[in-house]
């Protein structure tokens, strides 16, 4: 068996960035991408880069996902997440969950220690407890901005549309050197949203899927539309009848734009290692590592490249 090249790819959600974050966007996403990588590197496993590089972006307040999650109407933060490994399909997610800082451990843990796929508000928030996931109080999630963010939503002439465009799920996907594809995807949600309002995140092959015979995408954007469209899904479908990632990644995302007037964006990667971050929004942060070398972006056409080394050595100097 011939060993693969590992790459990992991320994005920090699709949508609007406004100017001054976006430094912070993409430094969060380069950090990610590296985490990942490094974990490939080392021999680690597709599952594990692409957790580490969630669990990067959740405890990273830029994002939208773990801290810095956004709030719903009552003032508090639900998370969804799901991770998926595209050797066995065996998958894992959680949905509505409160109070933990890293929700795609939490995934993790029921893919691998329970029967099922999928956990959700008081349930998973008791099997975080048995697993020994260390609660912590729901207002350490909360960032200044969530709250202003929420109580703009609040006023009566406000439009809570007009805010969802910054919108920020994070993802990741990889292969990894013996060829194996995995997926992870975890977000705070919509600002505002109803309370127990779940999303396209934690539902399997809509917020993400991978399976070894075709690749690996996760997704973000507007939830619900992604969700009539099983967008990550229809991608993998499009790529099983011959696409390459980008293609089938704009095709798909034209579909549900045309469809259902939805807008959102994606990363991918195929069973051969060739990646692909495609977007219908205005912006996408994305980082990817193929060959030492690290690629990233916010607007559509733009793409930075800059080797590995050059890459940790700014990181370690701040960037």
């Amino acid at each position: 068996l011939g060993r693969m090249k590992p790459v990992i790819v991320v994005h920090g959600g699709a949508g609007r960035i406004f100017k001054e974050r976006e430094e912070g966007c993409r430094a969060g996403v380069v950090t990610a991408a590296l985490r990942g990588y490094g974990v490939l590197k080392q021999g680690g496993s597709a599952v594990d880069a692409v957790e580490e590089a969630v669990r990067s972006m959740e405890d990273d307040p830029h994002f939208n996902a773990g801290c810095g999650s956004v709030l719903n109407e009552k003032g508090e933060v639900e998370m969804d997440a799901i991770i998926m490994d595209g050797k066995t399909l065996d998958s894992g997610a959680v949905s509505a969950v409160k109070c933990i800082a890293n929700p795609i451990k939490l995934a993790r843990l029921v893919m691998e220690k329970t029967k099922h796929m999928l956990l959700t508000d008081h349930g998973a928030h008791l099997f975080a407890q048995a697993m020994g996931i260390p609660e912590i109080p729901g207002e350490k999630l909360i960032t200044e901005r969530s709250r202003e963010r929420w109580k703009k939503n609040l006023e009566p002439d406000s439009n809570p549309e007009e805010f969802q465009k910054d919108l920020g799920t994070v993802g990741a996907v990889a292969v990894d050197s013996e060829g194996n594809v995995a997926c992870a995807t975890s977000t705070g949600g919509l600002s505002n949203k109803l309370i127990g309002r779940v999303g396209d995140t934690a539902c399997i092959g809509s917020g993400g899927y991978a399976d070894n015979h075709s690749g690996a995408t996760s997704t973000t954007g507007h939830g619900e539309s992604i969700m009539k469209v099983v967008l990550a899904r229809l991608i993998l479908y499009h790529m099983e009848q011959g696409m390459s990632p980008e293609v089938a990644a704009d095709t798909a995302l034209d579909y549900m734009k045309t469809r259902v007037g939805g807008l959102g964006g994606v990363i991918v990667v195929n069973k051969a290692g060739e990646w692909a971050a495609r977007f219908s929004t205005k912006q996408m942060s994305w980082a990817t590592v193929k060959d030492d070398n690290l690629h990233f972006g916010i607007y559509a056409g733009e793409k930075h490249m800059k080797s590995v080394d050059e890459a940790l050595t700014s990181e370690r100097e701040g960037f």
